[in-house]
């Protein structure tokens, strides 16, 4: 393990190489001929695993298919001072290392969600040094998307910009509490994070106990950010939308330039996805590139996929993803790099409908697409007063309340807060180890089990159960379209009338029954 925290500048990150998968090792496994994979999860107030998950995952399958894998994880405590410098630093150093252990094979890197990003600004610093680089539910555009869709994009203006969160930071005696993350997640949709996962628990206890309580053990591991780290990517990416426009400063003199990148890019979106929408994911590239042959003359080659349904987990964690869509990618990465200069669309051909199939069994084929069919409307003047009034708020903060915050807060105070979040005490006061009410029902619910006598799936009451949570479902999703809606029309309200008229412009990744 190579250890980030024990750099000159240290990060809360680590490099670990990946030697058992289930049954599997790193001798059964392994084809030295192959280029290693380095998965990169996403720090985003959870912990790290979401590549790992399974032994139906990206690492389980990345290392089934041959390649020697390793996996960067993070710790929960943020290094003092940490920067977003810091922690590129440290990606850099992990990339390197594994260079030196399998010299000729560029790393393929293996970026998720947050990680995405931060694995394009490796591939446009180093130059050479890595192969091609998958960004699954990457955003890279974060002004773009659909008006009433996706309302994600449109929080930081309801919200008066980054000032919220370094108010987070500060009454966190300088951390950032990653549970506001998750949360955010959950609101988004409550009714899949809220009721049907909890509801699919009840109507299947039988056999869904394990699996909801690995992912909930996992989910809420919540971990922590530093206050400079947060305030850099919500100021510069989130609010600023200053990735795609080159703008965005790593450090004195060191702006990201996304044209500098000439590894191969392979780019995993949804249309289920509401956290990265396919107009997040690809958005940036017309904003880089100004047509087809723009990109062809930067010899660059972009190969894009989506599927039509997962959700933004689903894209990592997925079972049936991992075996078909992610296997189809590192089984196709070869032909990537053999492909002229261009933007592909990649599809998959897989007439068994068995998505643990290999490409004996399904075919991969890149449709040639064009860049300007990519670009699509949104209101960005809308946003550039989202962006200028986030930096006046965030100066008053800064200048005004900040120092009084931090002068207030304490390892106390934060410690307080922390355990008072709902996301720990919506989980904590049902427990029955700390509310003593709870362990009656613990005692209740042993006896229940031992005498259960389920009904039969097709009896009239487990009928009309499923009914009953399938109501409750619709009722939840009609309130979040009005509410997503109302959002949308304050924004514009905000921020300036009709502008969103143009998102409804449709992409190429808009229709993705266009082409044959």
């Amino acid at each position: 393990m190579h250890d980030a925290r024990q750099f000159e500048h240290p990060a809360n990150y680590a490099l670990l190489r990946i030697i058992e998968i289930g049954e599997d090792c790193w001798d059964d496994c392994i084809d030295p001929e192959k280029p290693p994979v380095i998965v990169v999860d996403p720090r985003a107030g959870h912990g790290p695993g979401i590549g790992g998950f399974k032994r139906e995952s990206e690492v389980g399958m990345a290392m089934r298919e041959g390649h020697p894998v390793y996996f960067v994880i993070f710790f929960p405590e943020p290094a003092p001072g940490q920067t977003l410098a810091d922690v590129l630093h440290a990606l850099r150093r992990f990339v390197e290392e594994v260079a030196r252990r399998h010299p000729g094979k560029p790393p393929v890197l293996y970026g998720n969600c947050q990680a995405g990003w931060a694995v394009t600004l490796l591939s446009a610093d180093c130059e050479g040094l890595v192969g091609p680089a998958v960004l699954n539910g990457s955003p890279l555009s974060y002004w773009a998307g659909e008006s009433g869709a996706n309302p994600m994009r449109v929080a930081g203006g309801l919200l008066g910009g980054a000032w919220l969160a370094h108010l987070t930071a500060d009454l966190g005696d300088g951390r950032f509490d990653g549970a506001w993350l998750a949360q955010n997640f959950e609101n988004l949709k409550p009714e899949k994070a809220i009721w049907e996962k909890y509801a699919h628990l009840f109507a299947n206890i039988d056999t869904e106990r394990e699996r909801f309580l690995e992912f909930e053990r996992w989910w809420n591991g919540f971990y922590f950010l530093g206050r400079e780290e947060i305030l850099a990517i919500v100021e510069n990416l989130f609010i600023g939308n200053k990735l795609e426009q080159g703008l965005l400063r790593i450090c004195e003199g060191c702006l990201v330039d996304l044209r500098r990148i000439r590894n191969p890019l392979v780019i995993f979106a949804s249309h289920g996805d509401n956290i990265t929408p396919p107009h997040q994911a690809l958005g940036w590239i017309p904003a880089v590139y100004r047509d087809t042959d723009d990109l062809k003359q930067a010899g660059q080659r972009i190969v894009y996929l989506t599927n039509p349904h997962v959700g933004h987990l689903g894209i990592f964690v997925s079972a049936g993803v991992a075996r078909l869509e992610h296997r189809a990618i590192l089984e196709s990465l070869a032909d990537v790099e053999a492909l002229a200069p261009g933007l592909y669309e990649m599809k998959i051909d897989n007439p068994s409908g068995d998505p643990d199939c290999h490409k004996l069994s399904y075919s991969v084929r890149f449709e040639p697409r064009k860049v300007e069919d990519l670009r699509a409307d949104y209101p960005h003047a809308a946003f550039e007063r989202v962006k200028q009034v986030s930096e006046f708020n965030e100066a008053m903060y800064r200048t005004f309340v900040s120092p009084w915050v931090q002068t207030l807060a304490n390892p106390w105070t934060a410690e307080t807060l922390k355990w008072l979040h709902p996301m720990r005490t919506s989980r904590y006061l049902l427990s029955e180890e700390f509310n003593p009410w709870m362990r009656g029902v613990y005692v209740l619910a042993a006896s229940v089990a031992k005498n259960r006598h389920p009904l039969p799936q097709d009896h009239p009451l487990i009928e009309r159960e499923r009914e009953a949570i399938g109501e409750v479902t619709q009722a939840l999703e009609n309130v979040l379209e009005v509410r997503d809606a109302a959002q949308g029309r304050i924004f514009a309200n905000i921020y300036g009338e009709g502008h969103d008229r143009n998102s409804s412009c449709a992409s190429e990744v808009d229709r993705p029954t266009r082409h044959p």
